[in-house]
């Protein structure tokens, strides 16, 4: 059968590679075309484009990229026409995959889409698209399953793909002083420090996590350096103090042998759960579009990380906005630590977490549901 895949960001190269390793076990003579990147290529899909090609980030670059959006749907809309596929699949990526989901639809093409938009978050109107235009929704978070049956749209839940990633690279067996020798480190426990991925995070929140190492001088602060953030940057937020160190390209080990990490809101602090260390969620921006973001995310949901969402009570403090001070942020960090009043109980819930979130394998599931499904549509 035909395939035809579209991701625009990195991750969804990533999950969309996972997704075509299990078509291809379920279906050996998979023909795959796709917008993705080199992930996927390497998996044998034929790239349309690359999502670097392709991606738009900020309401700001949206507007610039107005005639680039258009452009791109046009070609991918005609891309499908040429190619004639039995599915036209979508991870993630909604502003773009919503959009051609209904061209997909309306011109008789099956549709799936693996990694639901969060629409429980902000924008819920969507709900009427996907209702309308995708055949098919594979979540990735179990809570979504009741979110969307709430409005009458069976969706199906095969695990999440954090928990394939934290098994490929997470090396569980590794001793803290392999890990201190490697990175040239004094031997002394770690407070991890996940200031967030872009600028603008990174000047919220460091500052005030790099203002703890004064009150927990019995630790080494580690700080996760984001890809394409140059050292320079973080530079100017640090002392020459070499109690605080960049670690490059190895966050899940730094999580790993912290005693507690300081979390940027986000994806990684559902990754810190998972890999199994205390953690304490923190978000603050200035105002403007991303304050005002967050604002909604906060309005919308009870709450703004994904572990409490998944657990539908508060297991990690959320520390956002005017929540974000010193005091509250010394003090639940204390509270995690070693011989700390809430260490303990935050470890046992992480075991429930765990639980809840399924076991590994999400993507290689999601393409044996779809290639079963497409294949009784064919009979």
């Amino acid at each position: 059968m035909k395939y035809y895949i579209i991701a625009g960001e990195a991750s969804g190269d990533l999950h969309g590679a996972n997704l075509i390793k299990g078509i291809r076990a379920n279906d050996p003579e998979a023909q795959v075309r796709a917008w993705g990147g080199d992930k996927m290529q390497e998996n044998g899909a034929d790239l349309v484009k690359h999502y670097k090609e392709t991606a738009v980030m900020g309401y700001a670059s949206v507007i610039k990229s107005l005639g680039k959006i258009r452009k791109n749907l046009k070609l991918c809309k005609q891309d499908i026409a040429d190619y004639n596929p039995d599915v036209v699949i979508f991870i993630d990526y909604p502003g773009f995959n919503l959009r051609i989901a209904k061209y997909a639809k309306k011109n008789g093409y099956r549709t799936f889409y693996y990694i639901a938009p969060k629409i429980w978050a902000w924008k819920t109107y969507r709900i009427k698209a996907i209702k309308k235009y995708v055949d098919r929704l594979y979540s990735i978070l179990p809570f979504e399953v009741d979110f969307y049956k709430s409005y009458n749209y069976p969706i199906e839940y095969v695990g999440n793909p954090l928990l394939d990633a934290i098994d490929a690279q997470l090396n569980r067996g590794e001793l803290l002083d392999d890990f201190l020798k490697r990175h040239d480190l004094p031997h002394k426990p770690i407070i991890g420090l996940l200031p967030g991925s872009r600028r603008q995070e990174i000047k919220g929140l460091l500052p005030m996590m790099l203002r703890l190492k004064s009150h927990f001088p019995e630790y080494q602060f580690l700080i996760s350096a984001a890809p394409g953030i140059s050292e320079d940057y973080y530079a100017q937020f640090m002392d020459d103090d070499k109690n605080n160190n960049l670690i490059h390209n190895d966050t899940y080990q730094m999580v790993k042998h912290a005693d507690a990490c300081i979390v940027a809101s986000g994806t990684a602090a559902l990754e810190t759960a998972l890999i199994g260390t205390p953690q304490v969620a923190v978000y603050k921006v200035g105002g403007g579009i991303l304050a005002h973001a967050v604002g909604r995310l906060v309005i919308k949901v009870k709450w703004a990380t994904l572990v409490n969402l998944i657990m539908q009570k508060e297991i990690i403090k959320e520390l956002l906005q005017k929540d974000f001070t010193f005091a509250k942020l010394k003090k639940e960090l204390k509270a995690i630590l070693p011989n700390g009043e809430k260490r303990a109980n935050l470890l046992n819930q992480y075991q429930e977490l765990y639980t809840k979130m399924g076991n590994t394998g999400a993507s290689a599931r999601a393409a044996e549901s779809m290639v079963k499904r497409l294949k009784e549509d064919l009979k």
